[in-house]
């Protein structure tokens, strides 16, 4: 068995965007289970359904949870109640890593430190997982540290102190952009527009709505 774990960005990205029909097919070729957070579903559905500007997407990504094209830890047998208990704590953890003048600097919100322990609890059952975030500071966090460092310093012109062994409960995730993914259905034949630019419109659209990727790195994904 196997797991992709989405974050909110990649959701809402998705959606924003009119493909969750190309997600429904990507979920079809899958050999593994689509999976999603409580603390997601308040964050993408329960939420959104309040607030007139964003309803009809969290009623389409409603759908795909009562269609099982997402599901919920449960279907793993993960207790969604250790999920919440722990999601505080690793948020808590994150939240203090980075210190700038003498504060500890906000990085990740609840949804992603569900992700992240969702991530962990799979990886003790021994069920290989990748989680799917668009948003540049939690992958940094798992993947390039020093970069995040030099980010922050960036943004906040100020020396970032780092407390180096809270890093090492971030050190052994996995990510995936909505690009990849959205790259895949492609190369699969699920995106049915046809037009030399297609690939190029997709991946634009991916990032001027939200996901963390560069011009450099579309222009390798477009020649592969």
């Amino acid at each position: 068995m196997k797991a992709i774990i989405f974050d909110s960005s990649t959701l809402i990205n998705f959606a924003l965007n009119g493909l969750l029909t190309e997600f429904r097919e990507l979920r079809k070729l899958f050999d593994g289970k689509f999976l999603i957070t409580r603390e997601i579903v308040a964050e993408v559905v329960d939420k959104p359904l309040k607030i007139k500007r964003f309803e009809l997407e969290a009623l389409k990504i409603k759908e795909l949870i009562m269609d099982k094209v997402l599901e919920l830890p449960s279907s793993l047998n993960v207790d969604e109640n250790k999920i919440s208990k722990m999601t505080t704590e690793i948020m808590n953890l994150a939240n203090n890593t980075f210190i700038g003048k003498g504060n500890a600097i906000h990085l990740i919100d609840i949804g992603e430190s569900s992700c992240l322990v969702l991530s962990k609890l799979l990886d003790e059952k021994g069920i290989k997982n990748v989680l799917s975030v668009d948003e540049r500071t939690t992958r940094l966090l798992g993947e390039k540290p020093d970069n995040l460092k030099s980010l922050l310093e960036k943004r906040l012109h100020t020396d970032i102190e780092v407390k180096e062994e809270n890093l090492k409960s971030f050190s052994n995730f996995k990510f995936i952009r909505s690009t990849e993914l959205m790259y895949l259905a492609y190369k699969k034949g699920i995106v049915k527009l046809k037009n030399n630019n297609v690939l190029d419109a997709l991946l634009y659209a991916l990032k001027l709505n939200g996901c963390s990727i560069s011009d450099e790195e579309i222009s390798d994904m477009e020649r592969l």
